[in-house]
């Protein structure tokens, strides 16, 4: 989600004032900070960096800060950084431009952190690619209001973009050579939207399984990711999607955060560790090869040895292919942050540490097997460390790395692999 935002502030800019991205802040007349207030560093690394660029202010230089930092501290940044010129959050980053103009008529910094539901989208310059893979929103905000997570508050309720302005916008990346769409959602699988006139609508409501299929007919999409899924969305309607739709990569990222019911329970997620595995379950019955990730949340307030073991037996049960795995971390404002935590860091730290070990094994394990297998792969570029040799992704999600030549760019190519180091495959084109 913040990559694609990242974007739309540089195509917002870009085309309203003709900004062009820079890799050299000296040379910037603009820096925007785009922030994440998931855990607690990241959101003390923005006023870290802040502090770094201060000095380019008496350069002229114009400071935004945006992203779901920006909406919960709102004008607390101003106070604490006051040559910071705008603060906008993540649903008001089509209003940039405006911003910064009445920064400069009125004399003093402007804040806009309101959430004005879909408008965004509306206002948007047409999505610009290069390459074969694009980020597509579907949907803002989210309505699950976890105890532990602050998104609810920073991007406000669940609501989903009109079913046919997704189809136009994926049609639009197609003609434009792209090949692969990511659908993006604080809670993906719980889009919900009237189908339109044009389509036939007799009032019926579309899920994102229907999405999925509508996506699926677009000619020139050859495969479909989303992220991030709820447990909770996942519909049978969702899991019938992978046997109905081959464009469905073969990969699924749906975060469990704790494998202990107790702990579940006080996350207030909303299903148990059974009900986790019995759609894991469904989903490899109907592809026994589906890779699997996930994201987990070690050291809960209330967390014991029991409850770990659970979240280990889940993680031996599953046998993911990767996760994002770290210490619980306070968020203010949120339920969780006034429970009692006893457990000392030295005991989170260790049981973190067991967990990742444990998955790191498991991806090992995997990579492993895919030896002699031929994977399809999108081609994104050069590799970066191999001379001569392009990188991309298998349709599993794991980077690939093989020789080619650079017209493969934005094209899939069906690669043998005959190399599985740990986190990444290698291998040859074959026809």
């Amino acid at each position: 989600m913040n990559e694609y935002d990242s974007d739309k502030m540089s195509d917002v800019m870009g085309a309203a004032q003709g900004y062009e991205p820079t890799n050299n802040v000296e040379e910037a007349d603009l820096i925007l900070f785009n922030t994440c207030s998931v855990r607690e560093k990241a959101q003390e690394k923005v006023f870290s960096d802040l502090g770094r660029i201060k000095h380019l202010k008496k350069k002229g230089v114009q400071i935004g800060v945006g992203g779901c930092v920006a909406s919960q501290e709102g004008a607390a940044i101003i106070e604490r950084a006051p040559y910071v010129d705008v603060v906008f959050g993540p649903q008001t980053l089509h209003r940039l431009p405006q911003l910064l103009e009445q920064r400069v008529t009125l004399g003093r910094p402007q804040v806009d952190i309101s959430f004005p539901e879909i408008e965004k989208f509306d206002h948007l310059p047409a999505a610009k690619v290069q390459g074969g893979t694009a980020f597509v929103s579907i949907m803002e905000g989210c309505s699950k209001y976890c105890s532990y997570c602050v998104v609810p508050y920073t991007r406000g309720e669940e609501v989903s973009r009109p079913f046919e302005d997704v189809l136009v916008e994926v049609a639009g990346l197609a003609a434009q050579g792209v090949v692969e769409v990511n659908l993006l959602g604080q809670n993906v699988n719980a889009y919900r939207a009237p189908l339109s006139s044009s389509l036939g609508s007799t009032g019926q409501i579309a899920d994102f399984a229907t999405l999925l299929e509508y996506v699926a007919e677009i000619p020139g999409i050859e495969r479909i990711r989303y992220t991030t899924s709820h447990p909770n969305e996942f519909t049978q309607s969702l899991i019938d999607a992978y046997d109905k739709i081959p464009q469905l990569a073969n990969h699924l990222h749906l975060p469990v955060q704790h494998g202990s019911d107790k702990i579940l329970m006080a996350m207030k997620r909303g299903y148990t560790a059974l009900e986790y595995k019995s759609t894991i379950r469904k989903l490899r019955a109907i592809r026994p090869n589906l890779s699997v990730s996930s994201d987990f949340i070690v050291g809960f307030p209330g967390e014991t040895d029991d409850d770990f073991n659970r979240m280990m037996k889940l993680v031996d049960d599953i046998g993911y292919d990767t996760s994002f795995s770290f210490i619980y971390s306070p968020r203010p404002g949120t339920p969780a942050a006034a429970l009692e935590d006893t457990t000392p860091h030295e005991v989170k730290l260790a049981r973190l540490q067991k967990l990742q070990a444990t998955i790191d094994a498991s991806v090992e394990q995997i990579s492993a097997s895919r030896l002699g297998t031929v994977q399809r792969v999108l081609v994104e570029g050069p590799a970066r460390r191999t001379p001569n040799a392009l990188f991309g992704k298998s349709e599993c999600n794991r980077a690939v790395i093989f020789p080619g030549s650079h017209d493969l760019i934005g094209k899939m190519v069906n690669v043998h692999i005959n190399d599985a180091p740990m986190r990444q495959l290698g291998g040859v084109v074959v026809a």
